[in-house]
């Protein structure tokens, strides 16, 4: 901690932020820090190389992001709107930090939507005779579009080798569960059958064992007897737009980190 801070003190930058993460059963110790360079006496451009000193002297993995950098991402839905609609509509209004690249789904009913946001649409059918083409279209159509982040806006497929490999840790899923309970399709259905009292969203990065991947952020709302599975499916829709755009926020503004198979996200 010292010496970061010695290290932007030394260079004429002020430190605005600093959090700090300890993970004492694997040793490991984790930091952000924000720090402004307006008044500093090095350019932005060469941060990273003067900090490699530092860096070896504590054997540390560094990451250097600048916050008016504006991650491209992929939004992925099948046909529910909900997810899609919310983070469009909160990126035409400034809210997310990020640029919306690219709209890609398996049906074309959401065409309409990405229109009127002013974002790129591509229909990229897919049946099960034709599920490895598809994803090799997906990957280039994501790599066309210089793609950093894809988000899962209830894209109800399930992505193979190809896609995770490519964006390993860049692939955010929601999931229509607390997880790790009512894991894969039907949760809600599993929830009320089960006459649970609290239902849930989880929002993580997908990997290949499906809905076991880090977990970014949660949510939950109570429930009872008298609710119907449309009730769960209403008030989980509600979560979900909610939990996703707090993961997607996290994920742009560089406040997560992976370690092993959970996540630190700093506030």
């Amino acid at each position: 901690m010292h010496a970061v801070a010695e290290f932007v003190l030394t260079h004429g930058g002020n430190v605005l932020h600093a959090e700090q993460h300890i993970d004492r059963e694997a040793g490991v110790f984790f930091q952000r820090v924000e720090f402004d360079l307006a008044t500093a006496t090095i350019d932005r451009g060469d941060v990273a190389a003067a900090f490699q000193p530092v860096a070896a002297r504590f054997g540390m993995d560094v990451s250097v992001r600048f916050s008016d950098e504006r991650p491209r991402i992929a939004l992925l839905a099948s046909r529910e709107p909900h997810c899609l609609g919310d983070l469009l509509g909160r990126w035409r209004s400034g809210e997310l930090p990020a640029e919306v690249a690219v709209v890609i789904s398996n049906h074309a009913d959401n065409a309409a939507i990405a229109a009127f946001s002013g974002a790129p649409f591509v229909h990229l059918p897919v049946t099960p005779d034709t599920r490895a083409a598809q994803e090799t279209a997906l990957v280039e159509t994501l790599h066309g579009y210089d793609v950093e982040l894809v988000v899962l806006a209830r894209y109800m497929q399930v992505l193979g080798p190809a896609v995770l490999d490519a964006y390993p840790a860049q692939i955010i899923n929601i999931h229509h569960s607390f997880l790790p309970a009512f894991v894969g399709a039907k949760p809600y259905h599993q929830a009320q059958q089960r006459g649970v009292k609290l239902i849930g969203a989880t929002a993580h990065y997908a990997t290949a064992d499906l809905d076991e991947g880090p977990i970014i952020a949660q949510d939950v709302a109570a429930v009872t007897h008298r609710d119907s599975i449309d009730d769960l499916v209403r008030k989980g829709r509600d979560l979900e737009t909610v939990v996703l755009a707090r993961a997607v926020r996290a994920h742009v503004e560089h406040r997560t980190l992976v370690f092993g198979n959970k996540t630190i996200v700093f506030s």
